[in-house]
């Protein structure tokens, strides 16, 4: 009986990893955040034609548009009829693509500029990601078939940087990343880590958007640094008030938190080992900011 149930349990576990239903999955990919950023964008544009809503290629200036970065769009835009299975003529090939260009020409001007303006962004009105222009060849002409920022037509249009929104599936993702990321085991000990979360979904709601497709094609780790860093900043403040707090205790003859109980203690033995000669290495846990 025993040997069969041992030959049950390999077999129930070799059927577990050649079982493709229990693969772990993925609860978020870059490439489902990058198409959620993109619908996201779109909501704060205008095209002439929703077919000119996508992009093949991203360019700094109308002056890279040459032959080699044709050449790249095209083999972007071959391979994405290809996947529609649609079928266009090599020739006609030049006239489907669809170039991104960094311009903030029609974006109004700053009226007061900073001390040292490095970028061209500098010089206009903040938006929330970087404007761009799209352009297409139509009849051999390049023509503008979209712009950022913009609300209504091309020519009876305005700009306007607050009529678009956040996809539901980009928000959720935000909340979702927020939620994982505090379950990590040097964070979900502390007893403010709702306020770590919200701070987080904060900063992501502020520059969530804008990530640059044409630096990186990896939004995760873009998204992750910025929780990173939201994180630690209320660690920090945290850890200045709790310092502020046990100095407040200490002065009116109270005991302050065990942490800095513990802190004190270590800083003793460690001083005391230093001046004995010994071989003992205590370091205190944190160190109170003075």
């Amino acid at each position: 009986m025993r040997k069969k149930m041992k030959k049950q349990i390999i077999a129930t576990k070799s059927n577990s990893k050649t079982d493709p239903k229990k693969k772990p999955k993925k609860y978020l990919t870059n490439k489902n955040l990058l198409a959620q950023i993109h619908l996201s964008k779109k909501t704060y544009c205008w095209f002439r034609n929703d077919k000119y809503a996508d992009f093949d290629i991203i360019l700094p200036s109308l002056e890279k548009i040459n032959m080699r970065t044709t050449k790249q769009a095209k083999d972007v835009r071959r391979v994405k009829l290809a996947l529609l299975d649609i079928k266009v003529p090599e020739k006609e090939l030049k006239n489907h693509v669809i170039y991104r260009v960094t311009d903030y020409t029609h974006i109004p001007p700053k009226e007061k500029l900073k001390k040292n303006p490095k970028t061209e962004a500098d010089y206009h009105v903040k938006v929330n990601f970087p404007a761009f222009k799209h352009y297409a060849l139509i009849k051999d002409k390049l023509t503008e078939v979209g712009r950022s920022h913009w609300k209504g037509n091309l020519k009876d249009g305005h700009f306007s940087s607050i009529h678009g929104h956040v996809t539901d599936n980009l928000a959720k993702g935000y909340m979702l990343l927020c939620d994982r990321y505090s379950m990590r085991s040097n964070w979900r000990g502390y007893t403010y880590v709702d306020e770590m979360r919200s701070q987080a979904l904060l900063q992501l709601s502020q520059i969530g958007l804008q990530f640059d497709e044409s630096k990186s094609q990896n939004p995760f780790a873009y998204y992750t640094a910025a929780i990173t860093n939201s994180f630690t900043r209320i660690l920090n403040l945290e850890k200045k008030s709790q310092n502020i707090r046990d100095d407040l205790l200490v002065k009116h003859g109270y005991s302050p938190s065990y942490t800095r109980q513990l802190n004190d203690y270590l800083t003793v033995k460690k001083a005391s080992a230093q001046r004995d000669g010994t071989d003992e290495s205590i370091l205190p846990l944190d160190v109170p900011e003075k």
